[in-house]
């Protein structure tokens, strides 16, 4: 009998991304075993253009090393090495290097005049020597391979030797079986070891499959496609596979007769149900054999439809203007099929109610600007231009032909803004291709680009005390940003901090002792502008400290008191640049005032009403008064009739219970003006349906405490579709965003959520096509973001562009199990306090990972902490196997984890891991181990350094297998 294996597509792409195909995977010009290998020395090499001998930096091979490639000899500088090969076929050259500049550089390599431009990965140091290898095709006879500095290359590296492999068996036909692709049937591949074509399941493409797979044929059993490759990058291998046995099966992936690693290949519905598998890998230009065997350590049994390869475009952050980068839904996707398009792609599907693609891009200052929208129609098409949560114009695409542009004027804010196209009508497709904005500024390369600056109080001057750093749980300095603080106790101390840019607003994260009661203490810190007295701002401590085991209270015999740090916020007069605000006791009502960080912004004007919007004053809501959900919820309906939104004036209003919402939109006039006030347990507001819009105003709660059973979040709801979520202050509530089970089409931006009793935000169970941008989250008393695959699994959702700090319970950011295409990408996380680390892949809580789970671009700095309660040390970012196995797909790319209190990374515990991959991963300054291992399983590992680490690179105690593909170092 035929067994097809179902190795689904984003398992095998995640295998091969995530490294779980090995380390070799991503190696791709390792050479074979059983090779021949001559070394030719650059010093004997002919030089010209400038390249010149040298000894002044060690560990060189031979009498020397060739140097000159300097920014003087470009264009010029040159090594020829004359290599004489014995056999036709693929053949590995192996560059011996160094490149201390800290950075990639690049060189080009002439092979018998042939051209092409190869990276040199950054060294650790002059001295410390690295090898970039290449397959090419080469002849049997003379050739003359040379490395030279082009004129588009950076060059300044030295070159020490060239490794000239010949790989036995791979490669050394005529190259008349290669063919260029990107589709290649596994029928008509090269099957040996038991490996055969057959037709008896339905649904292959081609003219059949290849089964044989068996158990009879383990260790031999082989499918070799014949890749010819045009131009050498990093390529997509998209298996199609079928696996009927009801469980994952593996095989392994060779690459020119090297071994990749082992791929996991999870069952599909049945041996006539095919699905597809990625591997990402860098292929070298020439002809390439890439295969799939049944090794002796597989389990083989599975079938082989074809493979596909194609170029790899990882996921990058937003650019200006194009919208397929852009957030979309309801039913807006990209496309490529229509040709004239810039960047990647352009956007299509606006065809519905409610479809939309909306980008985030900051501004150097309000203004009203042009927004430029490139497009292509056949019939004329009438959209809503959307700016800030608001319509700000509708803008009509008249139909034509070809790419063309329209323009519209529209208000916009200094900082974050939205723009983006909505459909309110149904109607014929448009191909969006740009929206851009005059003048558009620069978003933060990593974490939210925020409206204040922050100033850490131990860097201003003071007459108070510096704490000495510790990250020692219940105290202060463990909570506080950097781990320090400034303590003033007496009358007359102060610390001073100096604008470093205009400022109108305040806010001092500061703690005060705890009353022996536990319901708090107040005291005031006289606010100064140079000798001027300008306010008195009173300080608190009510939802401050909490005591007692988990959930916590405040219940002071408890003991255990932590969560010692509150935020509260001021309107000052507008002070220039170069001011010296200083914060002082002029009376001491307090035994001390610990100050961590002040963050200082201009408060923006209050924003206006828009034309036809319900105002809840005008149904009796009163700034300051008593109860006035009764009136809010009386706006609300009126709005929703009208088909108006509804108008959050200026001022402080009190809701006892969350206001119910529907399809409608409420708007504020900015943060700093407009609040929702909840008392006790009260949230703002709760979601159901779709189409809900909140923006432009501050959610304050009542809390003093975590009550899962009775305290509501900020914003809850059943998002069923075209929900956004912008400019929203949240402090003192049970959770900031909780996005409930099934919810999808969630975009929330320039969220600032501050001392919340748990989760800053929670995607739980089924939450699909949801984004959190540009936001910010401080002492969060549990994860500060969070996706929850609780029964169903959370998918195609991202955290980007987010700072998370000091989160008092649990990580930074977290996804517990899901579904495939989560993201988690460019955001900064710092000083994690409690049973956390900076960022957690977990199947703690949830479902098992089905997809892939991309983790990128992110900087973790002093985090992971200690787990109390199971007396264990977690790391900076860790991969946890808790209640299921991580069998699917884990990316892990481009990452900085600097000065991890205990590991910098930690994969553990009782389940295995699989199809993990470490790409361009810097780990510096870790208080124990670079890498630690507690687990079985494997993961690759490529351009990932470890340095400084307090114990060690690497413990692996439990048998992990560590694939090193190329460009390690430390571990």
């Amino acid at each position: 009998m035929t067994v097809q294996s179902r190795m689904s597509r984003r398992a095998l792409a995640l295998l091969v991304a995530t490294g779980v195909m090995s380390s070799a995977l991503l190696a791709l010009g390792a050479s074979p075993a059983h090779a021949a290998t001559t070394r030719y020395e650059a010093e004997q090499a002919s030089r010209s253009g400038g390249a010149v001998v040298s000894t002044e930096h060690g560990g060189y091979s031979g009498t020397g090393f060739v140097g000159g490639y300097t920014d003087g000899n470009k264009g010029a500088a040159t090594t020829s090495f004359a290599v004489s090969t014995t056999a036709s076929g693929t053949h590995a050259l192996g560059l011996r290097y160094a490149n201390g500049t800290g950075s990639a550089k690049t060189l080009t390599l002439v092979v018998d005049g042939a051209a092409q431009q190869i990276d040199l990965g950054a060294t650790s140091g002059w001295s410390s020597w690295a090898t970039r290898t290449v397959s090419v095709s080469l002849t049997a006879g003379s050739h003359t391979i040379a490395y030279r500095f082009g004129t588009a290359d950076s060059g300044n590296v030295n070159l020490d030797a060239l490794d000239v492999t010949t790989p036995s068996g791979s490669g050394t036909g005529t190259g008349a079986d290669y063919a260029a692709g990107p589709v290649f049937e596994a029928e008509s591949a090269t099957l040996t070891g038991g490996t055969a074509v057959s037709t008896e399941h339905a649904g292959f493409s081609g003219t059949g499959f290849v089964g044989g797979y068996t158990d009879g044929s383990k260790g031999t059993a082989t499918t070799t496609f014949k890749v010819r490759v045009a131009a050498a990058g990093s390529k997509t291998l998209a298996f199609r596979y079928a696996n009927g046995t009801g469980s994952a099966k593996t095989l392994t992936l060779l690459v020119d007769g090297a071994a990749q690693g082992q791929l996991s290949l999870p069952a599909t519905a049945s041996w006539g149900t095919w699905s597809t598998a990625t591997a990402t890998a860098t292929l070298s230009a020439g002809d390439r054999d890439v295969a799939l065997r049944f090794g002796a350590a597989d389990s083989g049994n599975v079938n082989l439809d074809r493979l596909e390869v194609s170029a790899d475009t990882p996921p990058q952050p937003a650019g200006p203007g194009e919208a397929e980068l852009a957030y979309r839904s309801g039913g807006a996707t990209t496309a490529t099929a229509v040709a004239g398009f810039t960047g990647s792609g352009y956007v299509q599907g606006l065809t519905q109610p409610g479809a939309r693609v909306i980008r985030t891009l900051a501004m150097p200052a309000a203004s009203t600007a042009t927004v430029t929208i490139r497009f292509q129609a056949a019939s004329a098409r009438t959209l809503d231009l959307l700016v800030n949560a608001r319509r700000a114009a509708t803008v009509t695409l008249p139909a034509g032909s070809g790419w063309r542009t329209v323009t519209a004027s529209v208000p916009v804010r200094a900082g974050v803004n939205t723009v983006g196209l909505r459909a309110a009508t149904a109607g014929a497709d448009v191909q969006l291709d740009s929206i851009a904005v005059a003048g558009e500024g620069s978003l933060a390369a990593r974490g939210a680009t925020t409206p204040y600056r922050q100033y850490e109080a131990e860097g201003g001057t003071t007459n108070g005390t510096v704490l000495a750093a510790s990250r020692v749980y219940r105290t202060v300095q463990a909570e506080s940003s950097g781990r320090r603080a400034v303590r003033l106790d007496a009358a007359g101390e102060q610390v001073s901090i100096t604008l470093a840019a205009p400022a109108s607003g305040l806010v001092i994260r500061h703690s005060l002792p705890d009353s022996a009661d536990g319901t708090g203490r107040t005291a005031p810190i006289a606010i100064y502008a140079g000798s001027t007295k300008l306010t008195d701002l009173t300080l608190s401590s009510k939802h401050a400290w909490v005591y007692g085991g988990y959930p916590f209270d405040n219940t002071v015999s408890g003991g255990l008191a932590h969560r010692f740090y509150d935020e509260a916020r001021v309107v000052i007069p507008a002070q220039p640049s170069g001011t010296v605000i200083r914060l002082q006791i002029d009376q001491a009502v307090v035994p001390y005032i610990d100050i961590d960080l002040v963050e200082a912004e201009a408060v923006p004007p209050a924003l206006t009403a828009p034309a036809g919007a319900v105002s809840i004053a005008s149904h009796g809501a009163t700034p300051g008064g008593g109860d006035d959900t009764a009136a809010i919820t009386a706006a609300v309906a009126a709005a929703k009739s009208a088909g108006a939104p509804v108008w959050v004036p200026a001022g402080t209003f009190q809701v006892s219970t969350a206001i119910q919402l529907s399809g409608v939109t409420v708007l504020g006039a900015g943060p700093w003006h407009s609040t929702i006030l909840g008392t006790g347990n009260a949230g703002g507001f709760y979601a159901t349906g779709g189409g809900v819009t909140i923006a432009d105003l501050a959610i304050q709660g009542s809390a003093t405490q975590r009550e899962d059973s009775a305290g509501q979040a900020a914003i809850e709801g059943d998002f069923a579709s075209e929900t956004l979520i912008q400019n929203i202050w949240i402090q003192h509530t049970k959770v900031g965003l909780w996005v409930r089970p099934g919810s999808k089409d969630v975009l929330a931006v320039g969220l600032r959520v501050r001392d919340t009793y748990a989760d800053g935000v929670n995607f739980r169970d089924g939450v699909r096509n949801s984004q959190v941008v540009q936001s910010t989250f401080r002492n969060t008393g549990d994860d500060g973001l969070a996706m929850w695959s609780d029964g169903s699994p959370v998918q195609d959702s991202v955290f980007a562009f987010n700072t998370v700090q000091a989160p008092a319970l649990s990580n930074g950011l977290a996804v517990y199990g899901g579904g495939g295409g989560n993201r988690v990408e460019d955001n900064l996380v710092a000083d994690t306090v409690e049973a956390a680390a900076g960022i957690a892949v977990s199947t703690r809580f949830g479902v098992p990972f089905t997809g892939t789970t991309t983790v990128q671009r992110n900087t973790l700095t002093r985090t992971g902490s200690m787990e109390t309660n199971w007396n264990t040390r977690l790391p900076g970012l860790w991969i946890y196997a808790d209640v299921h196995a991580i069998d699917a797909p884990v990316v892990i790319r481009d990452n900085a984890i600097a000065d991890s209190t205990y590991a910098g990374v930690l994969l553990s515990w009782q389940k295995s891991i699989q199809q993990v991959s470490f790409r361009d991963v810097a780990i510096t300054g870790s208080g124990t181990y670079g890498i630690e291992i507690h687990a079985s399983g494997s993961a690759s590992f490529t351009n990932t350094s470890v340095s400084g680490s307090g114990t060690g690179g690497l413990l692996n105690d439990g048998g992990f297998t560590v694939n090193r593909v190329s460009g390690n170092s430390g571990f």
